[in-house]
């Protein structure tokens, strides 16, 4: 059985809350741009039936394979494509559509890519160090452990992970691939442990490898640039009364669509010592809520990872 043909075992994470925040009605068309297993895409066509349309986009072949099968009863409303969300503009381009009512982010690593063995997302099952979301091309996290410096390695995993054990967990790195190839994620899961001081592991509520993992993956897949274009190219894609909502679960990101809302939203930016505006500029969005949304109770019940999740949205005016 080929990973394409796997269920694809990914909750929809905030799904009621992503409903009720994109204004959702027939004869709209939405963006889902990280696909993943077709949840969320799935509830926005059940809610903009008969005639709405989502373009469903992801860069992971397998998530396409699972939502197409999954979403294959809705017909030409359901329009599949393999890219990043950050192409937004060029997909809706070849799609001849020029403006769109709504865009959907979930971003980060979907459960069915963690709990794939061999997409080397995950520090509790052993497989190739990729990490890779879209395995066309790019390299792989062994090619990252294997060609940069302590220096390099230690600034990845201190700004993408936020583990400030950084440069001791880099040096092992470096001291261990002298001896032998990096290769594997419980291989890499073993040497950023032995980093970590003993008391640290002791008092530590998570795996000790989830920081340099998250980095890494980060770095492999360029998520934090990703989304500052993306969010960008969603905005603009937006019809004035159009909703973009993004799903993030670290802060890191939460932060960028935090900013990035923040400034569409801002209008006067004259000194505050002027007497009247003279910037003229006027705020082009507004925040649904200021606040992020989180998980209830009972989601997290049954979908522990949903969190970390927040969700923000914002209208464009």
């Amino acid at each position: 059985m080929t990973a394409a043909e796997r269920e694809f075992k990914h909750l929809p994470v905030l799904f009621s809350e992503v409903m009720q925040s994109l204004n959702l009605r027939s004869g709209t068309v939405f963006v889902d741009g990280t696909l993943g297993g077709g949840g969320h895409a799935e509830g926005i066509l059940h809610r903009t039936a008969p005639d709405g349309v989502v373009i469903g986009i992801d860069q992971d072949a397998d998530a396409l394979a699972a939502a197409g099968a999954r979403l294959a009863p809705y017909g030409g409303r359901f329009r599949p494509v393999r890219a990043n969300f950050a192409e937004i503009l060029d997909v809706l381009c070849e799609q001849n559509i020029p403006q769109v009512d709504g865009v959907l982010l979930d971003i980060g690593v979907s459960s069915y890519q963690l709990d794939t063995p061999e997409r080397g997302f995950s520090y509790m099952s052993d497989g190739a160090l990729d990490m890779r979301m879209d395995r066309r091309n790019g390299a792989t996290a062994a090619d990252l452990l294997a060609k940069l410096s302590a220096e390099e390695l230690a600034d990845i995993i201190y700004k993408y992970g936020e583990e400030k054990f950084s440069h001791r967990i880099a040096q092992r790195i470096v001291a261990a691939r002298e001896q032998q190839p990096i290769t594997g994620t419980l291989q890499l899961a073993e040497i950023v442990a032995g980093a970590i001081p003993s008391k640290a592991r002791r008092v530590e509520k998570q795996h000790p490898a989830k920081r340099t993992f998250q980095a890494l993956r980060i770095a492999v897949n360029d998520e934090l640039g990703v989304l500052e274009r993306g969010l960008a190219a969603a905005f603009t894609a937006l019809k004035p009364g159009g909703r973009l909502a993004v799903i993030t679960f670290h802060s890191l990101e939460d932060r960028i669509v935090k900013t990035y809302f923040a400034e569409r939203c801002q209008g006067c930016i004259c000194p505050p010592e002027f007497p009247v505006c003279v910037c003229n500029r006027q705020p082009e969005g507004k925040l649904l809520q200021r606040k992020p949304i989180t998980a209830g109770e009972a989601e997290l019940a049954v979908n522990p990872r949903a969190r970390s999740a927040k969700l923000r949205v914002i209208e464009k005016l």
